[in-house]
């Protein structure tokens, strides 16, 4: 089996998921096209020079729907020989799209891929696709099936983390983001997303506010305590599932949980031999992939299994890995991470998260393993892993290695 790598990583900057936002008049194939031109450009690629584009988008309905990698290619100016794949993980589509790739080209199945992923939120609304495991109720209730942030809550309660905790984590994450794009550290990533015209709509992530405190945010209310509480009376149904605990402790709010947010993210993976044959240097090893099932009610404890499971399959230990992201959904998702594997915090972004930068479903998978390479770049570390939860219980982690 042959070695796969990442030879380049870019971004769109995040812009806010609602009709004022900066992207929200680009469409969803437009922004993946453009990704997909400014990763070919600057790479020099030309002609059929990948065997595939893999595009992972959550909410495909409507303008995001029937395959839009292939309108995607379409529309960028790349060779139309190469065909396009949509798929769907849920939160970890763009890593899924990111690792597949790697392990087609790992099997021998094409030297070159562009892989990655869009979410424009602003325009496709989050769950306007439907979903049987929440509307169908045979699934429903054999699952035990709650929204996200009842699951966010009840991990909270199962672990004793407090809004304290929670808010604490938020902050930092607030802090570390605005520090990261004072300084550049996302420049080498990002890339301006420009009108038809050439001129720039977006060049920065805009979701950020840096001036976030405790006080600001202990004045917020929990987002999820009425639809737990109240009807529908989602605390009623997960506590079937857990009823070692009386309650659940509602933490979790607009200020300590993931933003929505509109953007995409491309990879460039490939083989040894596509280097060498396009002049270029590979910037990391893709060292190995997992994803996993979990149980569906808590939902979002998938990147403590996924991670032990990625670790094994390359035959490390935690103390292996540098530098973490760890994408935060919910605040407690990544406090479980921490102190499951007794992580230090100040390895677990470092650049800030989703909570600070905001969480387009479909890309993030894709953004945060570029983040971790410039990252791994910038300090000259060497091993990093990054991991999401997933809706309906699921986990992804990718484990690269900076060349």
């Amino acid at each position: 089996m042959q070695d796969a790598f990442i030879y380049d990583a870019i971004r769109s900057p995040r812009g806010k998921g609602r009709p004022d936002g900066s992207l929200h008049e680009v469409t969803s194939v437009a922004l993946s096209a453009q990704m997909l031109d400014r990763i070919a450009a600057r790479n020099g690629l030309t002609g059929h020079a990948v065997e595939d584009v893999i595009w992972g988008n959550v909410t495909q309905v409507g303008e995001q729907g029937a395959c839009l990698a292939r309108s995607a290619v379409l529309m960028s100016g790349l060779d139309r020989r190469i065909p396009g794949l949509a798929i769907n993980r849920f939160c970890a589509s763009g890593m899924e799209a990111v690792n597949l790739a790697a392990n087609q080209v790992r099997g021998g199945a094409g030297e070159g891929y562009i892989a990655g992923g869009v979410e424009m939120m602003s325009r496709v609304a989050m769950g306007s696709d439907g979903a049987a495991i929440a509307v169908d109720p045979r699934l429903a209730m054999g699952t035990h099936f709650v929204p996200q942030g009842i699951s966010a809550d009840l991990i909270a309660t199962l672990h004793g983390f407090s809004r304290e905790d929670a808010d604490g984590l938020a902050v930092e994450s607030q802090r570390r983001a605005a520090m990261a794009q004072a300084e550049g550290r996302f420049a080498k990533s990002v890339v301006p997303v420009t009108d038809r015209n050439g001129l720039t709509i977006l060049d920065r992530d805009e979701y950020l506010r840096p001036g976030t405190d405790m006080a600001a945010l202990a004045a917020l209310k929990p987002a999820f305590k009425d639809m737990g509480e109240t009807m529908p009376g989602f605390d009623k149904v997960a506590l079937q599932q857990y009823p070692q605990i009386e309650r659940i402790n509602h933490i979790h709010h607009a200020g300590n949980s993931s933003g929505i947010v509109d953007g995409a993210a491309a990879l460039l993976i490939g083989s040894a031999e596509f280097g060498r044959a396009h002049g270029l240097k590979p910037r990391a090893r893709i060292r190995a992939t997992a994803k996993i099932g979990t149980e569906p009610t808590i939902m979002l404890t998938g990147p403590v299994p996924v991670t032990e499971r990625v670790l094994a399959q390359a035959g490390m230990a935690i103390s292996d890995i540098d530098l973490f992201e760890v994408n935060e959904a919910f605040a407690s998702v990544v406090l479980l991470f921490m102190k499951h594997f007794g992580v230090d915090p100040a390895l677990v972004n470092v650049n800030g998260g989703a909570i600070a930068l905001g969480h387009p479903l479909g890309a993030t998978g894709a953004m945060i393993i570029g983040t971790l390479l410039d990252e791994l770049e910038r300090t000259g570390k060497s091993t990093g892993l990054a991991t999401l939860c997933v809706a309906s219980g699921m986990g992804a982690a990718t484990i690269i290695e900076r060349l």
